[in-house]
């Protein structure tokens, strides 16, 4: 093992202290870092911090209420020293480990919070870049939303704009998509990067549209095909796969915080949850109009005649995690509440809605009555609970057959209050379901009598069909950003979950109209943007760097260049499986139960408990099918950035660490699955080991492999054997795993 990794370097490329330079400098720049900074670290500070250092009282010269002051520091200096907990004052202080410097003064942060911050300044500290210190609401009755506040960007009416006309264009219009780009580049005077190679396009939209690597047979067709449309031919057979809706329907998941299990000490299952995530995988492949997602996981139940996608739909509501043992049954079910509006705000209008549960909202302008009128929608479902007929619905058309999904209460509405400092036992004035005051507000049209045998109110019918209205217009740039957020790595607005005053602002306004309009034009159907997305020049763009454009624009803002990318958790996972040969193409079920190590499974409160063994053609199956338990994460996905599962990640996080290169070269599944590419390299190329070499370095990097490249993977199987006395076998599965190790399988371009 020592030798083979002497020669990790000829074939991965990239030394280790420049890759964690490089991760450091991407997490300060990545919408990632920014979204974890407005996530878990403004909130903190505005809650715990400003009340001594914010706008009314700056004690030792400090204000914590916006992102240039955190940077100015106090009187004693910085606060922040990025990528230094330990030479950070903030981080001293949390940490109340100096007799002198204990904050808050009062009562101490919680262990979760104070490993946020030292996390966040690990991470070089990212945050956006605020001008001005935060403008603190105004308290109670007197909160007014005003025309200034309705003039957000976000928050007016879409008026897709046509595309500009470029001056440097010659003659012709180029594609809509690029009109827009380009425009912005010439009034940033930066000249756009050639196209990408015909070998990275492919491999960029197998893995965009299907989180796979092209097969050898794939790679050979497209670089062959010589007629004008083979592009678009290509993404149409990608977007024809059903692998489609095992990618993008991951991307959801995400969003709505799916896992299969409830967290805290026991972390009990969730029955059945599986068919929900079987439901968003079959929508994305179906190609669902959005309006109707949207309508089925918001109120699924309450549409006519709902089918058995309808009601599994509903299991949305059901996905976030439970105490089955509260303190305060009463606060723990408005703390469920407070999950549902969380992520409805979230993850459907871009806001923060939850940051105005206590008060009216510190920075965007949502009172505090918009956050319960909201609630209002949601307050007659049933609570969740560990199985039974309010949560576990047959299913219409498949008789003896428990979704997870949403009920309501019977009898009279339930009536709902503001709760001052969002404490139940604590009472305000009486609100009714409605909308957001600065989006218009309004009341829905609700029913006003309801059957003796009404199962609903009719309420989450009401709210969704105003989320997707003509009337409201956050959903169409919401979605319209993510599509663009997957494709390009980073969002129009690098904030995806955020289009609040505090999110960040699109750097190509007009395009993100232009894209929400497209959208309502085709029926709110996503597979058309894609292939409009993918069409563009901006998308064909060669990843790599110029001087002189990453000087002007080193965020790539601009999108002179596509930027490259690591693969997720889940495409290293596929893809080791797609090299060598075993990967599972079967679809649906119940979550598999992977290999997980002893040691793993040691750190449970009931070690092993809720885990089995699945058969080995069963683990073989794509990642999106492994069962989600809360507290017992598979180890190469956990390493390699798994979504959060306690609330909504809209970006995942892309980090560079030794944990990583230490699990792929030791850990026992790497070294497994080296020994099942070693056997299909052996089976393809029998008896001759240069042909397994080149035909081992060709699966891993979708591409035929140099001379050189080949005479290096040789002398490694060679030098195994005559230094290391390995058998011709046993040289073969290490040289296999320094080929799963290689930077050019798990990054894009």
């Amino acid at each position: 093992m020592i030798m083979a990794a002497r020669h990790l370097t000829a074939i991965a490329g990239i030394p280790v202290l420049l890759a964690l330079a490089f991760a450091r400098l991407h997490a300060q720049s990545t919408p990632g870092g920014t979204e974890f900074f407005e996530r878990k670290i403004r909130p903190l500070l505005l809650e715990h911090c400003t009340s001594c250092h914010g706008a009314d009282k700056q004690k030792g010269g400090l204000r914590l209420d916006s992102t240039a002051a955190i940077r100015a520091g106090g009187e004693n200096g910085a606060v922040v020293v990025a990528g230094k907990p330990d030479a950070s004052r903030i981080v001293v202080a949390v940490g109340r480990k100096d007799p002198d410097l204990k904050m808050p003064p009062k009562k101490p942060l919680g262990d979760r919070q104070v490993a946020d911050l030292v996390e966040w300044v690990r991470l070089g500290a990212p945050m956006p870049a605020d001008t001005a210190p935060a403008v603190p609401a105004a308290a109670g009755a007197e909160f007014r939303v005003t025309d200034k506040d309705r003039a957000h960007w976000s928050f007016k009416p879409i008026h897709p704009p046509a595309p500009p006309a470029p001056r440097a264009r010659g003659t012709g219009s180029p594609h809509p998509i690029d009109a827009f780009v380009l425009a912005r580049l010439e009034a940033k005077g930066i000249a756009p990067n050639p196209p990408a190679t015909r070998r990275e396009l492919l491999r960029r939209a197998t893995y965009d549209l299907t989180g796979l690597p092209p097969t050898v047979a794939e790679t050979v067709a497209f670089l062959g095909d010589t007629a004008p449309d083979a592009w678009e031919r290509l993404i149409d057979r990608l977007l024809a796969s059903p692998r489609y809706g095992e990618k993008w329907g991951r991307h959801w998941l995400d969003l709505v915080r799916f896992a299969e299990s409830n967290s805290y000490e026991r972390d009990g299952a969730k029955p059945n949850a599986w068919r929900y995530r079987d439901y968003v995988i079959r929508s994305f492949n179906a190609d669902k109009p959005y309006d109707r997602f949207v309508r089925e996981q918001l109120a699924g139940d309450e549409l006519p005649a709902p089918d058995d996608d309808a009601i599994v739909a509903t299991g949305f509501h059901r996905l976030g995690i439970w105490d089955d043992e509260p303190a305060d049954r009463e606060l723990a079910r408005y703390d469920g509440l407070d999950d549902l509006v969380a992520t409805i705000g979230q993850v459907f209008l871009g806001l923060t809605m939850d940051c105005a549960r206590c008060h009216n909202h510190k920075i965007d302008p949502i009172p505090q009555r918009d956050y319960y009128r909201l609630l209002a929608f949601l307050h007659n479902t049933t609570p969740y609970q560990n199985g039974g007929p309010s949560v576990e619905v047959p299913l219409p058309g498949s008789p003896g057959q428990k979704a997870l999904a949403i009920t309501e209460s019977t009898g009279a509405l339930p009536a709902t209050h503001v709760l001052l400092r969002g404490n139940p036992n604590t009472r305000g004035e009486r609100v009714e379901p409605g909308f957001p005051e600065v989006l218009g507000g309004g009341a829905p049209r609700l029913p006003t009598t309801l059957p003796a045998n009404a199962k609903s109110s009719g309420r989450r019918t009401a709210l969704a069909d105003w989320i997707v209205s003509p009337g409201n217009p956050l959903a169409a740039r919401v979605l319209a950003n993510r599509l663009w957020q997957h494709h390009f790595g980073h969002g129009i607005v690098r904030s995806p979950n955020n289009f609040g005053l505090q999110g960040d602002a699109p750097t190509h306004p007009e395009l993100l109209d232009w894209l929400a309009g497209e959208l309502a034009a085709h029926g709110w159907r996503m597979k058309p943007i894609h292939r409009l997305i993918m069409t563009s020049e901006a998308y064909q763009r060669s990843s790599h760097g110029r001087k002189e454009a990453l000087d002007r624009d080193p965020g790539n803002d601009s999108l002179w260049r596509f930027d490259m990318r690591r693969l997720t958790a889940e495409e290293i996972r596929d893809t080791i499986l797609a090299v060598n040969g075993t990967l599972n193409p079967a679809m649906s079920g119940p979550g598999v139960l992977v290999d997980i190590p002893k040691e793993v499974l040691a750190g449970q409160s009931q070690p092993g408990n809720g885990w089995g063994t699945s058969a080995p053609s069963e683990q073989a199956r794509r990642s999106v099918y492994i069962h989600v338990k809360r507290s017992l994460l598979t180890p190469i996905l956990e390493s390699f950035d798994l979504a959060e599962t306690d609330r909504t990640t809209p970006v995942r996080f892309a980090t560079v660490q030794p944990t990583q290169a230490l699990g792929m070269l030791n850990g026992k599944f790497l070294n497994q699955q080296a020994v099942l590419f070693a056997a299909r390299l052996r089976r393809e190329n029998p008896a001759d080991t240069r042909a397994q070499v080149r035909n081992g370095l060709r699966l891993v990097t979708s591409r035929e492999p140099t001379p050189g490249e080949i005479e290096r993977g040789l002398r490694l199987v060679g030098s195994l054997q005559s230094e290391g006395h390995a058998t011709p076998e046993s040289a073969l599965e290490k040289f296999c795993l320094m080929a799963l190790n290689m930077n050019e399988m798990v990054f894009l371009d």
